[in-house]
């Protein structure tokens, strides 16, 4: 027998009860924790092990190189690490297997983000950086030849332009001292040079 329909009115806060237990029971159904709960609970669509919430998995720290304090296997800007699906999770591995995990086993690979380091040591690149960097000595080391040179044409027209005012100094220095002479000598002594 279906439930009677209120012949009365009826106060807005039932109505928003209401409404708000149906939007629940749609978003929890198939929404995206339903996934989860319907391959957990049976269903026939089984997630890939990526696709699970934070707090479903965990994932080991990356190996990481003393060297260059990147991880260890870091190629294009991307390293993986390994992740453990929680116990009693049901996902497809990474080889595409339906697994029933324990915490035990891997499930996945998480990529994060590292720099490419090309197994350069970062306190000899600080180092030439700061003792001859001038000379551009930590380029060539890092492997850029042509910033190394610019840095190095840089200082160059740096210390011509620096020798051109230095010289142009020194000539109107010398002029400004000869001026005061003349005029020192004009005002005291009212001598005029030749």
């Amino acid at each position: 027998m279906a439930a009677a329909w209120p012949s009365g009115p009826v106060s807005p806060e039932a109505v928003a009860a209401q409404l708000l237990g149906v939007l629940w029971l749609v978003a929890a159904t198939t929404g995206p924790w339903g996934a989860a709960a319907t391959s957990a609970a049976g269903g026939d669509e089984t997630l890939k092990c990526e696709d699970l919430k934070v707090g479903q998995y965990i994932c080991k720290d990356p190996q990481i190189n003393d060297a260059t304090q990147e991880p260890v296997n870091c190629t294009n800007y991307t390293a993986h690490v390994s992740c453990f699906p929680a116990p009693n999770i049901t996902c497809k591995d990474f080889s595409g297997n339906e697994t029933h995990f324990t915490g035990n086993e891997v499930g996945f690979h998480k990529p994060i983000s590292c720099r490419n380091v090309n197994g350069y040591s970062y306190k000899v690149a600080v180092a030439l950086s700061l003792f001859l960097g001038w000379l551009g000595a930590d380029r060539f080391y890092l492997g850029y030849p042509a910033l190394a040179l610019k840095d190095y044409g840089f200082l160059k027209i740096i210390g011509i332009l620096e020798a051109v005012t230095a010289k142009t100094l020194f000539i109107v220095i010398f002029n400004l001292k000869m001026f005061v002479k003349v005029l020192h000598c004009r005002i005291l002594w009212n001598w005029e040079p030749n």
